[in-house]
């Protein structure tokens, strides 16, 4: 496949209602030799294609779909990464390949170690542009036995604290890291476990809760480029102390913080917000969609959490003028 044809896939994958006439015009092609590629991938059965004339659209076809079962009892990540998904992904580049082992065997990992469930699901469908992996387990479910385990009053804080990363409900055995780099890893990470949905966005570094559906035990999905220039190191990387090797710095998204309707005035939300901070050398507070904060919160976190921890940096971005001079007079204050 060479660079003209992944520019047509991608304007299919855009959505574009006329890919024949798009392509052409990027190209600087006529439209039937645009039409003429088209047809081919088509015909090997990269894309299908429906209807006629301005009325004909297409779409990405999987070129692999593989689902498979396993018994969690005696399970061994490594081991099923070779033989179920490794082969699978033999044709990426190194790099794309480090970031799916990664993601792959810590996700299977913890369904071992944490989901106290009988069984794990791995499916694996790639079309010409990128790769899925979905982990399906069907254990307690993730949120909530974050919830449980650390005495949370609702399973969406728990959320919350998967985000800021260094979370692992067996300290002896794990970092709590697997998640949190998992989620920055690729284009789009996403766990659903009951009736909550979390997902992460590369592209916008956004971030969403839902509360709609349902799904029993815990169910990980993510989703890479097959031609991405993610590294594994890159991402490491982001999060280190300079000259060290150790996980030192995160970014919060505040706004996971405010449960539906809320809005962050009081100072038990502040310490459900910094809990943990202290783990870090650098906590970076994204406060993208968060409009306004209250005094008494803005006083806990830059005031007198600070004080506590004189050796943390806390680095607020993407404030509101209001949220900014909350923040400006606590830390006056």
């Amino acid at each position: 496949m060479d660079i003209v044809d992944k520019l047509i896939l991608r304007i299919i994958d855009s959505g574009e209602p006329h890919v024949a006439a798009a392509a052409a015009g990027a190209l600087g092609v006529s439209r039937q030799t645009a039409a003429a590629r088209l047809r081919r991938m088509a015909n090997e059965h990269i894309i299908k294609a429906e209807g006629t004339g301005r009325g004909r659209r297409y779409a990405l076809l999987p070129l692999l779909s593989v689902r498979k079962v396993h018994d969690l009892a005696g399970l061994d990540e490594h081991r099923l990464w070779v033989s179920d998904v490794a082969p699978l992904l033999s044709d990426l580049r190194p790099n794309v390949v480090d970031v799916w082992r990664y993601g792959v065997t810590e996700m299977i990992n913890n369904a071992i170690d944490h989901s106290e469930g009988a069984q794990v699901t791995v499916f694996v469908e790639r079309n010409a542009l990128r790769t899925t992996v979905r982990v399906s387990d069907d254990g307690e479910g993730i949120f909530h036995r974050i919830q449980r385990l650390m005495g949370l009053y609702d399973p969406r804080e728990s959320i919350l604290e998967l985000a800021k990363g260094k979370l692992t409900t067996d300290p002896a055995r794990h970092s709590g890291e697997g998640v949190f780099f998992s989620s920055r890893m690729f284009d789009r990470f996403s766990i659903m476990s009951r009736n909550l949905f979390f997902s992460h966005e590369a592209a916008s570094d956004d971030w969403l809760i839902d509360g709609e559906g349902e799904v029993s035990g815990t169910s990980v999905t993510m989703t890479l480029a097959n031609d991405s220039a993610r590294t594994t190191t890159e991402v490491f990387d982001a999060f280190a102390a300079p000259e060290e090797y150790t996980f030192a710095k995160t970014i919060v998204p505040v706004r996971l913080a405010q449960h539906e309707g809320e809005k962050l005035v009081s100072r038990s939300q502040a310490k459900r917000l910094t809990m943990r901070f202290e783990r870090f050398q650098t906590v970076v507070l994204d406060f993208a969609g968060v409009e306004e904060i209250g005094q008494a919160f803005a006083d806990e976190v830059f005031r007198v959490f600070q004080a506590a921890h004189p050796d943390l940096e806390m680095l607020p971005i993407h404030m509101s003028e209001r949220v900014r001079n909350m923040v400006s007079r606590a830390r006056a204050g």
